[in-house]
């Protein structure tokens, strides 16, 4: 980074960054672990040779900053997938449950954006379809930062919610499903597509936001794989040419999650033959009505704080998640 003319590829010079924060997110961690416990071993022997007992408090909080450094480290240690330090692709999709279902969908968009802001994690809108009367039909987005697969890959799955239906007049309680789907930025792999004969592209206006250039042009692009039928997207950008090429990456991505899926039992799972989410598995329930509860399926984790959660407080089940996959590896 310290070489003359560093920045003069951009692209290349963004990757060199995206590595140097991989290997931080490494190494800072277990940096400070080490300096934290030569802290408190200089505290204690500071205690024993001078006896001062208000030294004691110090070193408790020194213990409780060193637990949560070591679970930290503890955490890299889970992170097993060959994509799992690198960015990712995050497709959210509507499922059955009408405008209950698209508004879902919509309170789930931002539940993981807030959680993205949290953890500091770069987010970058690919594609959005609204829905008719509220919400959102689906969303793309494009996640960057270190460990954003790892993590957001323990999101995968059908998140069920149950609540009194504010679209419906008689008050009455109303379930709603919605599907989460992530699939890793490939950087060094190649899927060999013919993309003249294997794939269907579409063109189209852009809508939303994004200026008159954006929604006056035929800018935005779908690629349908046709022997799978996968659908890529995206209108973020302003030229066709930078559309496609993001959503050929997707495509790409979605390709080889689907080859993924035939080689695990799990994934199968979850994935059917076109590679896409079966609402019929289930992996979270959030109950706002007659109580709140939210109950992840694969680890019995439960959280009776809604709120927090739907604020972008998911680190406690992403982490039950880790820990769960960590744990059927070592059997």
């Amino acid at each position: 980074m310290s070489q003359p003319g560093f920045w003069n590829n951009p692209e290349t010079a963004q990757e060199v960054i995206a590595q140097v924060k991989s290997v931080k997110a490494l190494i800072d961690p277990l940096q400070q672990m080490l300096k934290l416990n030569e802290d408190m071993a200089a505290l204690f022997e500071l205690q024993v040779e001078t006896g001062d007992p208000s030294l004691a408090d110090e070193i408790q909080k020194e213990i409780r900053r060193l637990e949560q450094t070591v679970n930290q480290v503890e955490l890299i240690t889970l992170y097993k997938g060959p994509h799992d330090t690198g960015n990712c692709y995050f497709h959210l999709q509507c499922g059955t449950g009408g405008a209950d279902a698209c508004d879902w969908t919509e309170m789930m968009l931002r539940m993981y954006l807030r959680y993205c802001e949290r953890v500091g994690y770069e987010v970058e809108e690919m594609d959005r379809n609204d829905g008719e009367d509220a919400g959102i039909q689906s969303a793309e987005l494009h996640i960057k930062g270190p460990y954003a697969y790892g993590n957001l890959a323990c999101e995968v799955g059908v998140h069920r919610m149950e609540r009194v239906s504010p679209f419906n007049a008689q008050g009455k309680r109303q379930t709603s499903f919605a599907a989460v789907n992530v699939t890793p930025e490939l950087a060094d792999i190649e899927i060999q597509i013919d993309w003249d004969e294997e794939v269907r592209e579409d063109t189209y206006r852009a809508g939303g936001k994004g200026g008159q250039h954006v929604n006056k042009t035929s800018s935005a692009v779908r690629l349908v794989h046709l022997a799978t039928g996968i659908i890529s997207q995206c209108q973020n950008q302003r030229s066709q040419h930078q559309n496609r090429a993001e959503a050929r990456k997707v495509l790409m991505s979605r390709l080889y999650q689907l080859e993924e899926a035939k080689r695990d039992v799990e994934l199968s799972k979850i994935f059917g033959e076109k590679g896409e989410i079966g609402f019929g598995y289930r992996i979270r329930s959030y109950t706002l009505h007659s109580y709140n509860l939210i109950k992840d399926e694969r680890t019995g984790l439960k959280v009776a704080d809604v709120d927090g959660v739907l604020d972008g407080n998911l680190q406690p089940f992403i982490e039950a998640e880790l820990r769960r996959k960590a744990a059927k590896r070592g059997k």
